[in-house]
C-alpha cells in the first residue's frame, strides 16, 4: 500500500518551491529599503532640507510606488513577471546611484521617488505569479508568507541600519548595503530556478499522477504554468470592465490598508503627545512590531481553512477598536498603560491581516490578464495607505491627535462592515 499524501503536504511542498523565487528575493529587497527607509530624512538633512522638506523626501517612496502601480501591471502584461523584476531592478540600481551622488535636494527626492516607482514593478510581478501559479485551497498561506518575507526584512532593515552606523558612522553605508541586496535579487531573478519551468514542471506531474486526496480538495480553478489565454483588454478596459468590484471591494481594501498604515503615524506621535521617553516607546512599538510578524502565517491558515472574511474582519475590529479606545485615554492618570495594552491590540489585529489584500486581489483577478487588475487594486490600497498620514496630520492641525485617532477607529469598523458586504458578493469562498 502507498501512503497517500495529505493536502497540507502538498501546500507545504508547494511552498517550499516558490521561496528561491519568490520569497527569498522578496526578504533580500524589503531587508535593503528597510535599512535604508529610517535614514532618508537623515541624507536630506544633510543636504540642508528643512523638516518638511525632509518628511517629502522619505514620503517621495511611497508616492512613487503609488504611481507606479498601474504602468507595473502593464509591464507585466507584455513582457512577464521576470523580465518585469529584472527591469525593476536595473532601475533600481540607477535610483543607488542617484541617491548615492545627490548634492541637491531634488536629485534626492528624483532617486527616491524611482526606487518606490520600481517597487511597485516587484510587487506587482510577485502578485500576478503567485496569482496565477498557486491553487485557491492554499492560496492565502502563499501570499501570508510573500507577506511576512517583506515584513522580516522590514523589521530587520533597521537593526542592520544601526550595526552599520555603528561599524562605519556614515549614513550611505545602508544605500550601498540597499544596492547590494539589489544585486543579490537581479541575480536570483536572472540565474535561479525559472518560475514558468518550476510551474510548468509541477502542473505536468500533478497531470500524470494525480493523488485521490488532490481530487477530491479540487476547487475547480485551473492552475496553470503561464497566464491563461483569453481577451486581453490592457489597463484602461481592465479598470473599466471591473469599475463596480474596484469601487466596492476595491474601498474596503483602502480602508484595511489606511487602518494598518495609521499605526506606524500615530503611535510614535501618540507616544511622545503622552510624554513617553524614545527608548520606552521604541521598547512598546518593538514589542507590537514582533507580535504583528508572529501572526502572519496565521492569517493564511485562518483564510485558507475558514474564509477571507475570518482574517480581514477581526483584523479591522481589532485595529479599529483599539484607535477608537485609545483616542479616549490621552489625559488618564494610566495613559501610558493603555498605550501599551492597545499598541499589542493593534499589533495583533495588524498581524492577523498579514497577506489579505494581496488574497483578495488574487480571488477576484481576471485569469486572462491579472496584472493589469491588480495594478489598479494596488494603486487602491496603496492609495489608502499613502494618504492615511496626510490625514492624521491635517485634523490633527485642526483638531487634535485625539480626534484624528478616533477618526482613524471608525474607518476601521465602517471597513469591516463593507468586507462583510462584499466580499461573499465578488470573492466567494470557492470559485
Amino acid at each position: 500500500m502507498t501512503t497517500m499524501p495529505e493536502p497540507g503536504d502538498a501546500a507545504f511542498d508547494a511552498l517550499r518551491r516558490y521561496a528561491p523565487m519568490v520569497y527569498g528575493p522578496t526578504a533580500l529587497y524589503s531587508l535593503g529599503q528597510g535599512a535604508i527607509l529610517p535614514l532618508l530624512p537623515a541624507l536630506a538633512a544633510d543636504l540642508g532640507a528643512s523638516i518638511a522638506s525632509a518628511a517629502l523626501i522619505a514620503a517621495a517612496i511611497v508616492v512613487g510606488q503609488l504611481c507606479g502601480n498601474i504602468p507595473a501591471g502593464w509591464l507585466v502584461s507584455r513582457v512577464g513577471e521576470r523580465s518585469t523584476m529584472l527591469i525593476a531592478a536595473v532601475a533600481s540600481l540607477a535610483g543607488i546611484a542617484g541617491v548615492l551622488l545627490a548634492r541637491q535636494i531634488g536629485v534626492l527626492g528624483i532617486s527616491v521617488f524611482v526606487l518606490g516607482f520600481c517597487a511597485s514593478s516587484f510587487a506587482v510581478a510577485r502578485h500576478t505569479f503567485m496569482t496565477t501559479r498557486v491553487p485557491f485551497r492554499y492560496r492565502a498561506r502563499a501570499l501570508s508568507l510573500v507577506g511576512g518575507s517583506f515584513r522580516l526584512g522590514g523589521f530587520t532593515g533597521p537593526f542592520v541600519t544601526a550595526g552599520l552606523l555603528a561599524l562605519f558612522g556614515d549614513e550611505h553605508a545602508s544605500v550601498w548595503f540597499f544596492g547590494a541586496c539589489l544585486l543579490g535579487v537581479a541575480l536570483l531573478v536572472a540565474f535561479g530556478p525559472d518560475p514558468e519551468e518550476k510551474a510548468i514542471a509541477a502542473e505536468r506531474l500533478a497531470a500524470r499522477d494525480p493523488s485521490p486526496s488532490e481530487a477530491a480538495e479540487d476547487t475547480g480553478e485551473p492552475v496553470t504554468g503561464s497566464v491563461p489565454a483569453g481577451e486581453r483588454l490592457g489597463v484602461a478596459g481592465t479598470i473599466w470592465r471591473y469599475r463596480g468590484l474596484l469601487a466596492r471591494l476595491g474601498s474596503a481594501a483602502a480602508s484595511l490598508s489606511a487602518v494598518r498604515s495609521a499605526r506606524q503615524a500615530v503611535l510614535p506621535l501618540w507616544g511622545v503627545s503622552i510624554g513617553l521617553d524614545s527608548q520606552t516607546l521604541a521598547l512598546v512599538i518593538g514589542v507590537a512590531g514582533a507580535v504583528e510578524f508572529s501572526l502572519f502565517y496565521v492569517s493564511g491558515q485562518v483564510m485558507d481553512r475558514f474564509g477571507r472574511l475570518w482574517a480581514a474582519v477581526p483584523a479591522l475590529l481589532l485595529m479599529g477598536a483599539g484607535f477608537g479606545a485609545l483616542a479616549f485615554t490621552h489625559d488618564l492618570d494610566t495613559s501610558v498603560l493603555w498605550f501599551g495594552v492597545l499598541a499589542l491590540v493593534i499589533g495583533v489585529g495588524n498581524g492577523l491581516s498579514s497577506g489579505t489584500l494581496m488574497t483578495l486581489g488574487a480571488d477576484v483577478a481576471p485569469k486572462a490578464d491579472p496584472a493589469s487588475f491588480l495594478g489598479a487594486w494596488r494603486t487602491l490600497t496603496d492609495g489608502g495607505a499613502a494618504l492615511t498620514p496626510l490625514m492624521i496630520s491635517g485634523v490633527t492641525a485642526i483638531s487634535s491627535l485625539s480626534v484624528a485617532t478616533g477618526l482613524v477607529g471608525v474607518i476601521g469598523l465602517v471597513g469591516a462592515g463593507a468586507f462583510v458586504r462584499y466580499v461573499p458578493r465578488f470573492a466567494p469562498r470557492q470559485r
